[in-house]
């Protein structure tokens, strides 16, 4: 959700402000820079996760569970299904990982609903000038995320059908011919198209997650910022309040729906992504 904060330089400082990374190492020929930020709230709240579920682990109980358990509970249970049903190789692994990318996914998402200028504003109480906290409206985290995912692919297929069984398949699928001659007809256009495939997997998986959220983290900006603009200048303080209040509460509402889908196409891309790369067929 928002909360306005004045400015001298009006609503486009104001946005641009938001938009800007606690970066180090960014300067004239920088090679790369550090967004600070992202990390930060990337491994805090993957630490938070960690803790959170061993807290839930440790105090389980085969009784009336609290909520925490409750909830801890279905959200195992319904990704077990969802992994019973999609992934059909050998590997123990995935299960455990779809979980830990849904709840990271959705803890970093979740971020978007503090209001916009309450950590920025604390961390300028401490020398910080700029602070982002929605990491998955970084495309540098969306798209680490998705090269990980992009070579836990890899390894689940080398695992399930071998190196040699792994990569034959990217000059035999999904052109399929017979004889020598038509083998290697195919061979070319199917190793073509392979790798188009393996590049827009992680590409798509970024890029859906990042836009989604950036456009998120934009809209709360702007509904925070608009009464900076001299154009709403003569509409009252409390008349503006209102519309402000309002616009918040309907997009923080529709917005709790697309931080929990994002969260669940990743996980379930995820997830089919590994299953077809397990398939022997």
């Amino acid at each position: 959700m928002a909360a306005s904060e004045g400015g001298p330089g009006g609503l486009t400082e104001y946005i641009g402000h938001h938009l800007t990374h606690l970066t180090v190492n960014q300067g004239h020929g920088a090679f790369w820079a550090f967004h600070l930020d992202s990390i930060a709230f990337t491994m805090g709240l993957a630490l938070l996760f960690v803790f959170l579920f061993g807290f839930a682990a440790r105090r389980a109980t085969s009784g009336v569970p609290g909520k925490l358990q409750a909830a801890f509970e279905i959200l195992v249970e319904m990704v077990d299904g969802t992994v019973r049903e999609t992934f059909h190789g050998k590997s123990k692994l995935i299960a455990p990982l779809a979980i830990t990318i849904f709840a990271l996914v959705f803890l970093m998402n979740f971020m978007d609903l503090i209001p916009v200028d309450l950590l920025p504003w604390a961390a300028k109480r401490v020398g910080v000038d700029h602070l982002r906290v929605v990491a998955t409206a970084d495309i540098n985290t969306t798209l680490g995320m998705s090269i990980t995912v992009f070579l836990l692919i890899w390894y689940i297929g080398i695992s399930e059908k071998g190196a040699v069984g792994f990569f034959s398949e990217w000059f035999s699928a999904p052109f399929h011919a017979h004889g020598v001659v038509g083998k290697i007809l195919a061979a070319f256009p199917n190793f073509l198209l392979r790798v188009i495939e393996e590049a827009v997997r992680p590409l798509s998986l970024s890029l859906r997650l990042f836009g989604n959220m950036y456009a998120g983290e934009l809209i709360f900006v702007l509904i925070a910022g608009l009464t900076l603009e001299s154009s709403f200048a003569h509409v009252s303080t409390y008349i503006w309040g209102i519309v402000q209040f309002v616009a918040d509460v309907v997009w923080t509402l529709f917005h709790i729906l697309i931080i929990t889908l994002q969260a669940f196409i990743f996980g379930m891309l995820t997830i089919v992504y590994l299953s077809m790369a397990a398939e022997k067929h």
